[in-house]
């Protein structure tokens, strides 16, 4: 009687083990992302996301090999990024990352990354006299 219910317990938890091994194995999805904000430690970066459909703001978040890059080094506010991530509840954890033109997003960013980059430039503007 106790030996089948180890048995029962055994499966059970093989079954869940297996669940999340092949939710681990997925390919990552490809994002495109218009940076919003930077925060001081770089870890975790608000941006403009879109995934194939509307864009959405998402919170990009950078493991180990990401931080050392030199793109994620240089980032700023209205880069335009592609790269690869899982989503996670807390959102992207980026797998690769590359800078893009802006007008190589998707159209549902690109508006995004123009008026970004339309208010940096007035930022700056006074400045050039």
């Amino acid at each position: 009687m106790r030996r089948a219910r180890w048995l029962k317990v055994g499966a059970g938890l093989l079954l869940l083990l297996s669940a999340v091994l092949a939710i681990a194995q997925q390919d990552p999805l490809v994002i495109f992302a218009v940076v919003t904000k930077i925060p001081k430690d770089r870890k975790q970066v608000t941006a403009q996301v879109s995934t194939g459909g509307a864009a959405t703001e998402a919170t990009l978040i950078a493991t180990e090999p990401i931080l050392d890059n030199l793109i994620w080094k240089k980032l700023e506010i209205c880069h335009s990024l592609k790269g690869e991530a899982w989503m996670a509840p807390e959102g992207y954890r980026l797998v690769s990352v590359k800078i893009l033109d802006a007008g190589m997003l998707p159209m549902t960013l690109q508006g995004i990354a123009g008026e970004c980059l339309l208010k940096k430039a007035l930022e700056f503007a006074p400045l050039v006299d």
